[in-house]
């Protein structure tokens, strides 16, 4: 898996998730329970990761809908 965003933001991850489930590309929320040590502030950022084969459609899908500029690179 690589990783696709890395961001604090709730609603970008939410947002990406969607799009991501809406075009049958699987992802995975990583850190996603470690509010629990940041004590639900948000300090610590949540990673959307997705298989390497899905990459390039993937960031394609983003960059459509605005949001290319969340991604990392690589």
């Amino acid at each position: 898996m690589i990783e696709l965003i890395r961001t604090n933001d709730a609603v970008i991850i939410s947002f990406v998730e969607s799009l991501l489930r809406d075009a049958g590309i699987e992802c995975f929320v990583a850190d996603q329970n470690m509010s629990v040590l940041d004590g639900s502030i948000g300090i610590l950022p949540r990673r959307v990761m997705i298989g390497a084969d899905d990459a390039i459609a993937a960031r394609r899908l983003l960059t459509d809908a605005g949001i290319g500029n969340e991604m990392r690179e690589g």
